[in-house]
């Protein structure tokens, strides 16, 4: 009869407990942070809240946030890939290619898919086939691949695209959602499944937290990682159609520090540079402030050497801010 009256009292506790977690959790500041510059953004420019403008902002951050899905499980599992704007840059010289010889739209999807799949295979090769740190590989292969664009183009740039491939970068879904962002919420939902809600997810958490622990455990840790590299090498390729649609052309030199750019996107989210912890829900929060920071620095005409600074600051800052906060909090309990 005990039992019977104190079980009601249990789940509210635990119900107050999950609610006061959700509250103080980062996700929750980063909710905060992109209603504040949504309003600051409001009043700074009369043509913010156009729907038209707010729909050209999701272009700041979408192509970008597509690799930060990736680049974010790959972060977790304790590793890093630096290579995924030569990625992009060489995924759309072999688009660029292939138009050359006549390619149709389906087969430069096919193209830039294909490039995209073969550079994340080669890095995860060296990295679990011969042992090699991930940093010291893709950061080798960052030159590598943009290396082999500009010995392939030069000073030259690949135009005469199709009509129908300019939909990816410039094409409508509904009123004025873009097929960009309409990809970019699909996937968030799709990472999100896969790294919170199945065995895939958890062996990367697992990887991130303690590697040994994890290979004991019975994870094949090469395997995950390899795929890993495999996922990160697709949405740079799903990135490069999209970036390349858009401009509709192919430079050597195209997405040039868009590397930095996702990786501050994805610490921003809240995910562990040390590897660990993290959420997609919190990437996709950060794609959203700095989507709207940017946005809001070009209505005000402020020049881009500005944004490569604050995105400096932005990365060393939220690396540094939970280190020393936990030094902070040590010497209070002390």
């Amino acid at each position: 009869m005990a039992e019977a009256q104190l079980s009601p009292r249990v789940i509210p506790d635990r119900l107050q407990s999950r609610g006061s977690r959700a509250l103080k959790s980062w996700e929750s500041l980063l909710l905060v942070v992109a209603v504040l510059i949504f309003a600051i953004n409001s009043f700074a420019s009369p043509y913010f809240l156009d729907p038209w403008n707010l729909s050209d902002a999701t272009f700041n951050f979408t192509e970008k946030a597509l690799i930060a899905f990736a680049m974010a499980l790959v972060i977790i599992s304790g590793e890093i890939d630096l290579s995924v704007a030569s990625i992009i840059a060489l995924s759309s010289t072999a688009m660029g290619l292939a138009v050359t010889m006549g390619a149709d739209t389906p087969m430069l999807v096919v193209v830039g898919l294909g490039t995209g799949l073969l550079c994340g295979a080669v890095n995860g090769l060296l990295i679990t086939g011969l042992g090699l740190p991930s940093i010291v590989v893709t950061i080798g292969t960052m030159s590598l691949f943009r290396g082999l664009s500009f010995i392939i183009l030069g000073d030259k740039a690949y135009t005469g695209y199709p009509a129908s491939f300019a939909y990816f970068g410039q094409g409508y879904v509904w009123w004025v959602f873009s097929f960009e962002f309409a990809l970019f919420v699909v996937c968030a939902i799709i990472y999100s499944v896969l790294l919170h809600k199945t065995n895939f997810g958890r062996a990367v958490y697992a990887i991130g937290n303690n590697q040994t622990a994890a290979l004991f455990s019975g994870v094949r840790v090469g395997r995950v990682k390899f795929i890993l590299f495999l996922l990160t090498g697709l949405m740079a390729g799903i990135a490069s159609i999209c970036l390349t649609s858009r401009l509709g052309s192919t430079r050597p030199s195209i997405a040039l520090g868009v590397e930095l750019e996702v990786v501050t996107m994805v610490v921003l989210g809240g995910v562990s540079i040390l590897g660990g912890s993290g959420t997609i829900p919190g990437v996709v929060l950060a794609a959203f402030i700095m989507g709207m920071v940017t946005f809001g620095f070009g209505l005000l005409n402020v020049p881009g050497i500005v944004m490569s600074i604050f995105i400096g600051v932005l990365l060393i800052s939220v690396i540094a801010l939970p280190i020393l906060w936990a030094r902070a909090r040590r010497r209070m309990a002390h």
